[in-house]
């Protein structure tokens, strides 16, 4: 067994520790390989769409999309095993607790093969019951149900490789998590092309690649531990991992993060239902400009990523100095990123939507309502980054108690302007929505700042 070195000790072969002086080289040493890994995502799902819309009936693309959205949504729901193993693993190593380190990942690991499990068992009624929600036409139902049911099988992998993708993060380990993202997306789009367009398995082929890829993943993500670990080195102790008061917080945790998920999902999804409501051109414009959203996102996710990983890292340290140092690096790059995105649908805005789109219907709605786009990135950019400096934290009951308040915000002033200003009222909601959820966490933040020891 080897002996865990003292809390702060650092470890043969690591990664220097980030100081208030290097936290810039350091912020952009985990954003990013994120951000690189970020891209690999719309990737696979444009091969995706490609292969399958090359058969000869549209009702094969509109099962994929539709078995995909399905299980988008699913793991969605299950997205605390990334971030909530990633902020105790950042703690553990801010701590120089790698055995507690292992035991996290263990406990992680474990809840994710019980959960993959249990979505295997509940695969009938899950499979109707999101079909049912959906409401795919009678051709395309059945073709939706052969993908969910083959694609299911790779629930305990999929679950796995939020756990992997957690730690290494935490670990400050991202281009090992770049890799791995990256290899199952690589493996994914080449059995795409080899069992859609080669054998000729379609929808099938489409679902079967992508439970190899997901199942592959855990293998490569399990080799990238490998170096980690012999750079940290620590004892694995099955008491630490079955500890009743760790895999209580775990679950406390994993929650609450959970639970501030969903309602943020069900405001996305609010906002939707309310735009398909004013007509079919309103719901595809605001599906236009949401993809501006969606591509902000993958840039803001890393710095988000970043300072969970180093916020963690703070907090595990007792280092007060540091974690303010850490908040203003990040903030000052989302910051910068997000205004360099403002900037560019202002400039090339209309050039953006003439891409997405060749409706000109949509084309001109879709202008009207850009200016909201253009605002979005500098009010979103605030939500973004507490969010990763809470999770490093662990203190996901408070982003819980925030996402109550910015839920309510968001229904409340949807339900209000959409009347009066229509459309504009509804953008002006999720305006709101984002701003409501910074402003919860920020009346928290002082208290979190003082909890850190100096």
């Amino acid at each position: 067994m080897t002996a865990t070195p003292a809390p702060g000790a650092p470890q043969q072969g690591a990664t220097p520790p980030a100081t208030p002086g290097n936290l810039n080289r350091q912020v952009w040493r985990l954003a990013g390989p994120i951000m690189l890994s970020n891209i690999s995502v719309p990737l696979l799902g444009l091969v995706d769409t490609a292969v399958v819309g090359h058969l000869p009936d549209p009702r094969f693309l509109g099962a994929v999309a539709v078995g995909a959205m399905v299980f988008t949504t699913l793991y969605w729901a299950f997205g605390f095993f990334r971030m909530g193993t990633g902020g105790l693993t950042a703690q553990a190593r801010g701590a120089g607790d790698m055995t507690e380190s292992r035991a996290i990942l263990g406990r992680g690991m474990a809840m994710a093969v019980v959960g993959g499990l249990g979505l295997i068992l509940l695969q009938v009624p899950l499979g109707h019951l999101a079909l049912a929600l959906v409401g795919p036409s009678e051709t395309v139902a059945p073709l939706s149900q052969s993908y969910v049911s083959i694609r299911i099988w790779s629930a305990p992998a999929a679950l796995m490789n939020y756990v992997l993708l957690g730690w290494l993060l935490g670990m400050q380990a991202p281009g090992k998590a770049l890799v791995m993202e990256a290899g199952m997306n690589g493996i994914n789009i080449v059995l795409d092309l080899l069992f859609v367009l080669h054998f000729g398995w379609g929808v099938e082929g489409v679902a079967a690649a992508t439970l190899i890829a997901e199942v592959s993943a855990v293998f490569l993500g399990l080799a990238m531990l490998r170096g980690t670990l012999r750079r940290h080195p620590g004892a694995w102790s099955r008491a630490r991992i079955l500890d009743r008061a760790s895999l209580a917080r775990l679950v406390r945790l994993n929650r609450d993060i959970f639970l501030r998920s969903m309602l943020l999902h069900s405001a996305f999804l609010l906002f939707t239902a309310i735009g398909a409501r004013m007509g079919d051109t309103v719901l595809a414009a605001n599906a236009v400009l949401l993809n501006f959203q969606y591509l902000m996102t993958y840039a803001l996710d890393g710095f988000s990523d970043a300072a969970q990983a180093l916020v963690g890292s703070a907090v595990g340290a007792r280092d007060r100095p540091l974690f303010r140092a850490t908040v203003a690096a990040t903030a000052r790059w989302a910051l910068l990123f997000a205004c360099g995105f403002s900037l560019a649908y202002a400039v090339a805005g209309d050039r953006l939507i003439d891409l997405v789109t060749d409706i000109q219907e949509v084309r001109d709605l879709a202008r009207a309502y850009l200016p909201w786009a253009m605002a979005l990135p500098l009010v979103a950019v605030w939500s973004f980054l507490l969010d990763g400096i809470f999770l490093g934290a662990t203190r996901a009951a408070e982003m819980r108690n925030g996402m109550v308040a910015a839920a309510l915000t968001f229904a409340g002033t949807a339900f209000g302007l959409v009347p009066l200003i229509g459309n504009h009222g509804l953008w002006a909601a999720m305006i709101l929505f984002m701003l409501a959820r910074a402003l919860a966490l920020w009346a928290y933040y002082p208290r979190l700042s003082r909890g850190v020891a100096a």
